[in-house]
């Protein structure tokens, strides 16, 4: 499968690199062709990964994965262009994490409004799936690093696209039915909100490697 991904970023090349090596040909994409973050990663990945723009991501990609930065999301997706991202399945693995000048940490959107949902207004011919935000990249390409089940969520509004993404997962080694459904693209709004406390938790913990875990009574 041909994957575009938005963002060089530590998120961006995580899952880039874990995608060529299941096979899947993938171009990284940046705000300019000569991005170094990019052209390193690109000339270290063999043939199956490439560098260029955003827009040269969004073209390539059967599928398209937004790991930006979630304040930054919708103008790189802007640059990667609407009639790139029409029809195809546009994972959004954003938060939108806005720190203060004492390092507090703050969310915009919040609460009644989430980056997922933006991007899906914004790009109503994209099939948006939220989905991989509340975890750590190397946990998100390799649960196996956890024992025991652990979870991950989606929310989306078109059940193709979140079926797509769950079989895209699988791939990473996550199991389906460690996935929870959260519903439609609002769903968005609680696994953003939950970034600040596992912010929270990852300082107590002194290390990123861990997850969210959810027990049902039988």
């Amino acid at each position: 499968m041909r994957i575009g991904i938005i963002g060089t970023g530590t998120v961006g090349q995580t899952l880039a690199g874990k995608l060529v090596e299941l096979g899947h040909e993938v171009t990284l994409g940046s705000r300019t062709k000569d991005n170094e973050k990019g052209l390193a990663w690109a000339g270290q990945a063999g043939p199956n990964g490439h560098a260029g723009t955003f827009a040269d991501a969004a073209e390539f990609g059967e599928v398209v994965i937004n790991a930006t930065g979630g304040t930054v999301s919708l103008a790189a997706l802007r640059a990667a262009g609407a009639e790139r991202l029409a029809g195809k399945l546009l994972i959004d693995v954003s938060n939108p994490l806005v720190f203060g000048p004492e390092g507090e940490l703050t969310l915009d959107p919040v609460n009644t409004d989430s980056i997922g949902e933006q991007i899906q207004r914004e790009f109503p011919e994209a099939r948006v799936v939220k989905a991989l935000n509340t975890l750590t990249a190397v946990m998100m390409v390799d649960p196996a690093k956890l024992p025991g089940e652990h979870n991950l969520f989606i929310a989306g509004n078109d059940a193709g696209a979140k079926a797509e993404t769950v079989a895209l997962l699988g791939e990473f080694g996550w199991p389906a039915e460690w996935i929870l459904d959260l519903g439609d693209i609002t769903g968005a709004r609680g696994t953003e909100m939950m970034m600040p406390f596992w912010i929270r938790i990852y300082r107590q913990f002194g290390t990123p490697e861990f997850n969210y875990s959810f027990k049902r009574r039988a």
